[in-house]
């Protein structure tokens, strides 16, 4: 019985992990069981949730799995996104007869990576979170077997997937072997007086991690998967993962690397720059609006990573509130995307969008108002979310990259407002079926919460204030 309370500190990945397993067994015993399994992962994600948000600090696995300010804020993002996704899936695997219990319970299995994943204090421990949560995704960007385009998704996400992991074992193998250690205080005691051996180490890791938040140059998935694999899938791959992801990104950088900081801090600079400039220009020319949301996504990663390149708490706590704004932004924009359907069908390009101010008006304004927030003209969260991100890399000295951010962000909102330009300016096309109760309720809050957000933002603030200083 004295294991008992060290396991405390895993009590939301264990209550994932059972749940999955028990929704698996009632799925396969059921008829008919996708809505019901659906709201059941729901539910449970939500109590994990709550359960990150409490548990006591402290480390457990010998010191691999580590529970602090950092990892709570991140994996509350992390398992609320997934309900959110599971909650936006409900009808539309009604409407298109996609309703697989499994849906969820692969959701469920992918959230026991993350929480996996941002807890992490070890090279073990963050592969094992990552190839947990990357497992089920690669399922799930192919559930829907009749469409050739989602299962060349799938199968394109697994294969790169694949490829990035072996880099990122690469990495961590060159680091075991210059350090002779694999937990992060280990390595930060031995990068010290490491030479050039670690630093390729490290490329290769920070290789690994660039493809799961999909940063340039390992971006090349991101538009296919996006546009191939069922909205609701995209919605939440352009969520959760990232937020974990971009969450052992940052552990690792400061915790493990706080040596070599000069050196990972040029690559990161360089990652950003380039995922800024992609994102800005690469979304000009596209016509569907699932690719141009993947080209969005590359370049707000790139504005998340100018908070790492500064290399300070300030950043940190930059990078966290821009990836719970930019979460809401995407979601709420995600709904949209979803209640763009017909009587004939489902349809994804930005043209489909023409004269909607006149046929759905609130649907235009709240797309609207997210588009600007994206965009990040004040006072919308989408603002503030670059504003601190920026701040940090100036109070570091990092110039020039805060003047590209800037740069990039004025190209961006060009095809941002062309979608606005679109609803508000363009003849009216046939308009859209009426957008289902839960699509509503989520578009509303996240709406809401962007126009707001500068109305009071100290909770979210203070939050991350506390969550950055926790890993310094």
């Amino acid at each position: 019985m004295n294991a008992l309370p060290t396991l405390l500190p895993l009590l939301p990945e264990i209550i994932l992990a059972v749940s999955a397993m028990a929704l698996l067994m009632i799925g396969a015993y059921g008829k008919d069981m996708a809505r019901t399994v659906g709201v059941l992962a729901m539910l449970i994600l939500l109590v994990a949730a709550f359960a990150a948000a409490t548990v006591p600090g402290g480390a457990t696995m010998n010191g691999s799995f580590v529970v602090d300010g950092f990892a709570r804020f991140m994996k509350v993002a992390a398992f609320v996104a997934s309900a959110v996704a599971i909650l936006m899936s409900l009808n539309y695997q009604a409407v298109e007869k996609q309703g697989t219990f499994e849906y969820a319970v692969l959701i469920l299995l992918s959230s026991t990576g993350m929480g996996m994943l941002i807890s992490a204090a070890d090279l073990i421990a963050l592969y094992l979170g990552l190839e947990l949560m990357s497992l089920a995704l690669y399922v799930v960007a192919a559930s829907n077997r009749d469409s050739v385009k989602s299962t060349e998704a799938g199968l394109k996400y697994f294969v790169l997937g694949a490829l990035s992991s072996g880099m990122l074992l690469y990495g961590c193998s060159l680091i075991y072997g210059f350090t002779g250690t694999v937990s992060f205080a280990g390595i930060a005691k031995a990068s010290t007086h490491a030479g050039v051996g670690l630093v390729f180490g490290l490329v290769f890791l920070f290789a690994g991690l660039c493809f799961k938040v999909s940063a340039v140059p390992f971006h090349m998935w991101t538009p296919d998967v996006y546009e191939g694999a069922p909205t609701p899938v995209t919605a939440f791959f352009a969520a959760a993962p990232k937020i974990a992801a971009m969450a052992i990104f940052c552990r690792v950088a400061t915790t493990a690397f706080p040596g070599i900081g000069p050196q990972w801090k040029q690559i990161v600079v360089f990652v950003s720059i380039a995922s800024m400039a992609l994102g800005a220009f690469a979304a000009i020319g596209q016509r569907n609006i699932k690719r141009l949301l993947a080209y969005s996504s590359i370049g707000h990663m790139g504005f998340a990573l100018v908070g790492l390149a500064a290399g300070t708490a300030d950043g940190v706590q930059g990078v966290l509130i821009y990836m719970a704004i930019y979460l809401a932004m995407t979601l709420g924009t995600f709904c949209v995307v979803l209640a763009m359907r017909r009587p004939g069908g489902a349809v994804e390009n930005i043209s489909d969008l023409a004269g909607l101010a006149r046929t759905h008006p609130g649907l235009a304004f709240f797309l609207g108002l997210l588009m600007f927030s994206l965009a990040g003209i004040p006072p919308l969260a989408g603002f503030f979310a670059k504003y601190y991100v920026f701040l940090a890399a100036i109070n570091a000295g990092l110039y020039v990259l805060a003047v590209i951010g800037v740069i990039a962000s004025v190209i961006g909102a060009y095809y941002y407002l062309l979608i606005v330009k679109t609803m508000y300016f363009d003849e009216p096309v046939e308009g859209f079926v009426p957008m289902p109760g839960e699509l509503k309720a989520v578009l509303g809050i996240t709406g809401l919460f962007t126009l707001l957000f500068f109305v009071y933002p100290a909770p979210l603030l203070n939050a991350a204030i506390v969550a950055a200083k926790s890993l310094f």
